[in-house]
């Protein structure tokens, strides 16, 4: 049985146009402290001023440390000035229908119910019967950051994406049926053209359905956002925010690598490679971004080679080891190149919001040695590692589109104990 809560105290913005003022993209998703500046210049009332506070600064030169009392101080400033100023209005006991429309699949809306999901329901080795499934491993420091924000400003923006399988399709028409019922409340569209449109369930009769319908649910999947959920719990939250999404209409992108290695001789890696790839130099040296599983892209300034692996190169049984992420990693970066660790500064992760074109210029213009692109997971890979209940390989899932912050922030019962009025 999965829970979701109305929220008691939910600051949302006031109409289509505040929307696409404050709407920001999630603090994970950029490669430095300065994109997010640039962000921030562009859309100065973004949301990031709120989740990313220490690069809401004047110059690049201001740039700040994140989590420094200083940047939370601004955090908290800044989410007064949201409370008290013209683009945001605060309600009450909501839950919301939540619609994204991809540009690239416009025909094919991902539709999600969002509330506060139950922190005690997330399965641990001390709750192992818990409904909600984590798929990778969760870094304290990382989730401490982030709690000390929500503790510090008495507020929460992140929210968790969390995949229901529903089977009987009840969920997705109910939630069919609010979006066709009514103009949303409001609405906006990102960086990247993707349609965010928002639906306030306030009615009390419209929230025990959708609460019964969810309780329909054996279990949900966490998408995305494990450590914004880790946060809630380290601060003994009952609850946190997320979208439940039905698996049926969600997407993964490629979620590709970028290494740095004195090692990477390409001649000597190639020929390592045949003990457990087959190996095929792709002479038109386009960039290389396969969309099938068990099919790899190597590139190296000599030209892109296309990697298979051999079928005794992983246990097929077992889910999590059947990912190409997991297999790049114990065969290419652990035996031949050495890189045990994938947290290790020789490796960098570029989600799917870079195109193989871009890891390909990074290796030309000499800031990476070799690049290494990855067929997306499917949503079945996905969900077989969870039934499993095995972790994901880190860094290898890459769900678009993305839930945009800022559309709804819930906050907590005594904002005022930081100044926040």
């Amino acid at each position: 049985m999965v829970s979701i809560c109305p929220v008691n105290r939910l600051l949302v913005p006031k109409n289509s146009a505040a929307a696409q003022s404050v709407m920001g993209p999630n603090y994970d998703e950029f490669q430095s402290d300065r994109e997010i500046w640039d962000a921030l210049q562009a859309c100065p009332q973004s949301v990031l001023k709120l989740t990313m506070a220490h690069c809401d600064v004047a110059t690049p030169d201001a740039i700040g440390v994140e989590g420094a009392p200083q940047a939370l101080e601004r955090a908290t400033a800044n989410l007064r000035d949201l409370i008290d100023g013209p683009l945001m209005r605060t309600v009450s006991d909501v839950l919301w229908v939540y619609e994204i429309v991809d540009r690239r699949r416009p025909q094919t809306a991902q539709v999600g119910l969002g509330g506060n999901a139950v922190t005690g329901e997330i399965r641990t080795e001390t709750n192992p019967q818990g409904s909600v499934i984590r798929n990778e491993g969760i870094r304290e420091p990382k989730a401490r950051g982030r709690a000390d924000l929500l503790q510090r400003t008495r507020c929460c923006v992140g929210i968790v994406n969390l995949a229901v399988e529903d089977q009987a399709g009840a969920l997705q028409q109910a939630l069919d049926t609010v979006i066709e019922s009514r103009e949303c409340d409001y609405q906006a569209v990102d960086e990247v053209d993707n349609r965010h449109r928002v639906w306030l369930i306030s009615e009390p009769g419209d929230i025990q359905r959708f609460q019964q319908l969810m309780s329909d649910m054996p279990e949900a999947y966490v998408a995305d956002g494990n450590h914004r959920s880790a946060a809630a719990a380290l601060l003994g939250r009952e609850d946190y925010l997320a979208v439940f999404f039905p698996t049926s209409r969600m997407w993964l992108a490629p979620y590709n690598r970028l290494v740095r290695s004195a090692d990477a001789n390409i001649d000597t890696v190639v020929e390592a490679l045949a003990d457990d790839f087959h190996v095929e130099h792709i002479v038109d040296n386009e960039p290389f971004q396969p969309d099938c599983t068990h099919v790899i892209g190597l590139y190296h300034k000599s030209g892109w080679f296309k990697l298979v692996p051999r079928a005794d190169s992983f246990d097929a049984n077992n889910a999590a080891q059947s990912i190409d992420a997991d297999i790049v990693q114990r065969l290419v970066f652990d035996r031949i190149l050495g890189i045990t660790d994938p947290r290790d500064e020789r490796l960098t992760f570029v989600g799917g919001n870079r195109d193989a074109g871009y890891l390909q210029s990074r290796v030309d213009d000499g800031a990476f040695d070799l690049a290494m692109t990855l067929p997306p997971v499917t949503m079945e890979q996905f969900m077989d590692v969870c039934r499993q209940n095995r972790f994901m390989p880190p860094k290898s899932t890459w769900f678009e589109p993305k839930i945009r912050s800022g559309l709804v922030i819930a906050v907590w019962d005594d904002p005022a104990a930081n100044g926040v009025s």
